[in-house]
């Protein structure tokens, strides 16, 4: 069967729902990086299912590590490494997974042979000029092969380990360079110092990687916002860990109580998760809805909505689904400090602009974010995905309220959440409208 052209879903009445969403990608794909990394075998439970965690899985097996996948118990086994790699040299094709690309340049860097590093047209629009900086400064062989693009994949790595010492990073242009080069430093022949310049965005990212190495033996002190230092002496050791729900995927389920009204319960996540998406929550109850945590849940209560101006740095990942919120609030809403959602999946900020433009709402851009008034009524439109996940399902949420919501190429969920169709329809008590 063909995959469907396009999805609706049917607008609902309020829901009054509890799931559990799958693994986080962002700690899965940080796990997966260290076990491999560490001296014996890894277990990892609640494993993300899904195209940009497939693809850092097959990177290594085809690196040569033995990795046992069980897919239906997401459970991953991995035999660790310590750096030394069964083979001398692969090409590796990443798809559009920036993690993955991020966090294998960095992690390769730190072993030994030779490697290519591609991905799909997007991901060689996305620069990695400063993370290659940084890893040169380490010690690291690195060179962009994109000749259209400088500094863009693909990218050859001659690697021979790292020397270790003082590296400087721009903390404007994405955190996942730093977690990157955090990951690959308990392999450095000496201590890391990675100094950050500016204002660093995607805070809790980091701290997310911090921990997560911590997890596997690695020592990290210091402060993201100024100085990270990595110990060589205290290498990675295996472990089992266990990962937590995806926040941002929970956000599709919070903001649908928002939108539709009623109850969202996400369990599996609490008001101290790892993730700092889990602070979308304190978005919303700026925007009127009312937030109770529990022990090991999270539930968002819809009430009338208000727009407001807020600063999205921390937790850019939910841009689209604060957007889909602010098309129902009473007054304008503000988006800032987001200019690193350029250079994502799509420009996260042109690009959902445009989308928002066709339902009717007055959209002004800035370098950095943009201003949602929202319509009087929306309007039955078709939108544009931009092969971008989180353009599908946050803009899907829109069709809870209005008809005529039709989201093309729907399949682009499977980069995070293979599910979310069903589990939405299920969530909400409606039904979805396949097109050709």
């Amino acid at each position: 069967m063909e995959s469907p052209a396009t999805a609706t879903i049917e607008p609902c009445g309020p829901v009054n729902a509890r799931i559990r969403p799958p693994g986080s990608k962002s700690i899965t794909n940080r796990a997966i990086v260290c076990a491999a990394l560490a001296s014996g075998t890894s277990s990892l439970q609640g494993v993300l299912e899904s195209e940009d965690t497939l693809v850092m899985i097959e990177a290594w097996q085809k690196l040569g590590l033995s990795l046992q996948h069980d897919a239906g118990a997401n459970a991953l086994t991995i035999q660790g490494c310590s750096g030394n790699l069964p083979v001398e040299s692969a090409s590796l094709f990443v798809a559009n997974s920036g993690t993955t690309i991020r966090f294998l340049s960095a992690a390769l860097c730190a072993c030994r042979g030779q490697f290519v590093l591609d991905g799909v047209p997007r991901m060689r629009e996305r620069p990695l000029g400063d993370l290659i900086a940084a890893l040169e400064q380490l010690g690291a062989h690195v060179e962009s092969l994109n000749d259209a693009a400088p500094g863009c994949p693909p990218i050859r790595i001659q690697a021979s380990g790292l020397d270790g010492g003082i590296a400087r990073v721009r903390g404007n242009i994405s955190s996942q360079f730093l977690s990157g080069l955090m990951m690959a430093a308990p392999l450095a022949r000496a201590d890391v110092i990675l100094a950050v310049d500016g204002e660093l965005v995607s805070v809790p990212y980091v701290h997310m990687t911090a921990s997560v190495m911590q997890s596997f033996g690695a020592v990290v002190t210091g402060n993201p916002q100024s100085e990270l230092k990595i110990s060589a002496a205290s290498p990675y050791q295996a472990c089992n860990y266990a990962i937590e729900p995806d926040a941002s995927a929970a956000s599709y389920f919070w903001a649908a109580a928002a939108i539709a009204g009623g109850q969202a319960t996400v369990e599996g996540l609490t008001e101290n998760s790892l993730q700092g998406d889990v602070g979308f929550c304190r978005v919303l109850e700026q925007m009127g809805c009312r937030v109770d945590y529990g022990a090991d849940s999270i539930s968002v209560i819809g009430g009338p909505l208000k727009g407001i101006d807020v600063n999205m740095a921390d937790i850019s990942d939910t841009v689209q689904t604060l957007a889909a919120v602010a098309l129902f609030a009473e007054g304008p809403t503000r988006i800032r400090g987001v200019a690193h959602n350029r250079v994502k999946e799509t420009d996260r900020i042109t690009d959902l602009a445009t989308e928002l433009r066709k339902l009717g709402a007055v959209v002004e851009e800035s370098h950095d974010g943009l201003q949602i008034h929202p319509p009087t009524e929306l309007r039955a439109t078709r939108i544009s995905t931009y092969h971008d996940h989180r353009m599908a399902m946050s803009l899907s949420l829109v069709g809870l309220r209005a008809h005529g919501i039709q989201i093309e190429n729907p399949q682009c969920t499977a980069k995070t959440y293979p599910n979310y169709w069903q589990d939405m329809a299920l969530f909400c008590r409606t039904r979805i409208d396949w097109g050709d």
